[in-house]
C-alpha cells in the first residue's frame, strides 16, 4: 500500500539522521560512499542519466547552486536542483525548474524504495534523500542537475557523481568538530569533490584555503579557475530586492563581461554571482553550450533564494538571513552597513548548539541596539536563557522570547524608522519567522510539511 505524504516523512525521519544528532567524527566508518554507490547501483545508477554541476563550500554554496539552476532554466534546460537543508518543506530539497517535488510523487517513490532501503539498513536519511533526488531527476528526464554538497565534500553522499564542472565557494570555519579546526583542514575536505580531469572553479579564498585547492587540482590534473584572478566586480546600484553590478575580466576581453542585475542583495552575493558566472562560462566550454552570456544574465536576474539577506518588510525594516557561523555573520554585518548605512538593529537571534555562537554574536552585537533571543523548533537549537547568558558574558543584555512568533512581536513593539529588525543565526529560525510573517503578509510559501497535521511537527523534530 502506498504511504501518504505524512507516513513517508515519518518513515524518512526514522532513518539515521546526522542533521539532528551530533556525531563525533567525520570518517569513512560513519560516511561510507560505498554504501551510496551500492544503493544507487540497485536503483539502476540514475545519477548517470544527465549532466551535473557540483557545488561545495561553507558560505554561498546554496546561493551559487540556485543561480546556476536559474541559468539552466533561462537556457531552456529542464533543470533539477538538489540542496539542503530546507526552509519550509522537505520537498524543497529536490526541485525541477523551481518547483519542489510533489507530495504524491515523494510519497510514491519512498513507498517504492522502502523495501530496498530495508535491505540496506545503515543508509542515512541524507543518503536516501540524495538517491531519491537522483532517481527523481532521472525519471523526470532533466537536461541538467545542479547538486549542492550537504556536509564537507570528500565523504558527502553527493560525491559519487562526476560533474561537468566542480565549484567550491568561500571556505570558513564551520562544523569544526567534524571537518577540522583550521581553514586548511576544512579546505581539504571540500577539495574532495575535485575529480581527475574535471574543471574546478574556486571562489575567492583566504591564502591558507586557496593553497589547498591549487595543490589538489594540480595533483588531479583538474583545470583550475580562480575567480579572484579572473574577474573583478563593482556595485552600480543597490535596492531593497535587487542590485546591479559590473563584471570585468582581468585578461583579454570576454563575452561574459559587462553589467548584471541580481535579484539577491548583499555584497557577498556579488562574489557568489561572479563565481556562478565563472562556472557557467567553464560549463559552456565543457558540454553546456546553452549557457550563453544572455542566459546567464537572465538567470541571475531571476534567481530565487529566500532567507539570504531578504527584506520582508520596509516599515519597519525587517531583514532575515541564514548566517550561522562567525564569518557569514560578519559578511552580513558588512553588507547591512553597505545597504543601510547608519541603521541600528533590533537583533532577533537563535542558533544551533553546535555552532560558534560567541563568534556569531561578536560580529552582530556591535550593530545591535537591542537583542531578543529565542529558539526555533529544531532539536539542536540552543535554549534562550543560555543565549542570554552568553550575551551577558559579551557585555550585552538580552530579552528572552519563548517562541519565534513572540520574538517578532516583541521586536515590532520596539522598531521604528530609526531601528530595523534583523533575524539571523539559524536557517531554522529564519524559516519560523518567515512562516509567522506569512500569516499576515503576502509571502508565497510552499505548503508546510505538517500544516495539516500540526501535532506531528514537534514529534518529528524532537531529540
Amino acid at each position: 500500500m502506498t504511504m501518504n505524504y505524512h507516513e513517508a516523512l515519518r518513515y524518512l525521519y526514522s532513518l539515521v539522521d546526522y542533521e539532528k544528532r551530533r556525531i563525533e567524527r567525520y570518517s569513512p566508518e560513519e560516511f561510507r560512499l560505498e554504501r551510496v554507490v551500492d544503493f544507487l547501483a540497485q536503483l539502476g545508477n540514475p545519477h548517470l542519466a544527465y549532466p551535473k554541476l557540483h557545488i561545495a563550500g561553507t558560505k554561498g554554496k546554496g546561493s551559487v547552486s540556485a543561480m546556476l539552476a536559474s541559468v539552466g532554466v533561462a537556457a531552456g534546460l529542464k533543470t533539477g536542483l538538489y540542496t539542503s537543508p530546507h526552509l519550509h518543506t522537505y520537498r524543497e530539497r529536490m526541485q525541477i525548474n523551481g518547483e519542489p517535488i510533489s507530495r504524491a510523487e515523494m510519497a510514491a517513490m519512498l513507498t517504492e524504495l522502502r523495501p530496498r532501503i530495508g535491505d540496506n539498513p545503515d543508509l542515512t536519511i541524507f543518503e536516501v534523500t540524495t538517491a531519491l533526488a537522483f532517481l527523481y531527476f532521472a525519471r523526470q528526464q532533466v537536461d541538467l542537475a545542479v547538486i549542492e554538497v550537504g556536509l564537507g565534500g570528500r565523504l558527502d553522499a553527493t560525491n559519487v557523481i562526476t560533474p561537468l564542472v566542480s565549484v567550491i565557494t568561500s571556505i570558513s570555519l564551520d562544523h569544526t568538530y567534524l571537518l577540522g579546526n583550521t581553514l586548511a583542514a576544512i579546505a581539504g575536505e571540500k577539495a574532495g569533490i575535485i575529480k581527475p580531469g574535471v574543471p574546478v572553479v574556486v571562489a575567492p579564498q583566504r591564502p591558507e584555503a586557496r593553497t589547498v585547492f591549487e595543490t589538489v587540482a594540480a595533483a588531479r590534473e583538474a583545470p583550475l579557475t580562480l575567480v579572484e584572478r579572473t574577474w573583478t566586480w563593482e556595485v552600480l546600484e543597490r535596492r531593497y530586492h535587487r542590485q546591479r553590478f559590473v563584471l570585468r575580466h582581468s585578461g583579454a576581453p570576454d563575452a561574459f563581461e559587462g553589467e548584471y542585475e541580481l535579484s539577491l542583495i548583499g555584497s557577498f552575493q556579488r562574489e557568489n554571482a561572479a563565481t556562478a558566472v565563472t562556472a557557467a562560462a567553464v560549463a559552456r566550454e565543457h558540454g553546456l553550450p546553452q549557457f550563453t552570456p544572455q542566459t546567464v544574465r537572465e538567470g541571475l536576474a531571476h534567481t530565487v533564494w529566500p532567507g539570504r539577506m531578504e527584506v520582508l518588510y520596509h516599515d519597519p525594516l525587517l531583514v532575515v538571513d541564514c548566517a550561522h557561523n562567525a564569518y557569514s555573520a560578519q559578511r552580513l554585518a558588512d553588507s547591512l552597513a553597505e545597504w543601510f548605512p547608519g541603521k541600528r538593529w533590533i537583533l532577533v537571534f537563535g542558533a544551533s548548539t553546535d555552532k560558534d555562537i560567541a563568534g556569531i554574536l561578536r560580529a552582530l552585537l556591535p550593530i545591535s541596539e537591542h537583542i531578543i533571543v529565542t529558539r526555533s523548533y529544531h532539536p539542536r537549537a540552543a535554549v534562550p536563557y543560555q543565549l542570554a547568558d552568553l550575551c551577558a558574558d559579551l557585555g550585552h543584555g538580552a530579552e528572552i522570547a519563548v517562541s519565534p512568533q513572540r520574538a517578532l512581536e516583541q521586536a515590532c513593539q520596539r522598531a521604528d524608522s530609526e531601528f530595523g529588525i534583523l533575524v539571523t543565526g539559524s536557517v531554522f529560525l529564519v524559516a519560523d519567522i518567515r512562516a509567522v510573517y506569512a500569516q499576515t503578509a503576502p509571502l508565497n510559501l510552499p505548503q508546510s510539511d505538517w500544516d495539516d497535521e500540526p501535532w506531528q511537527a514537534e514529534a518529528m523534530t524532537s531529540p
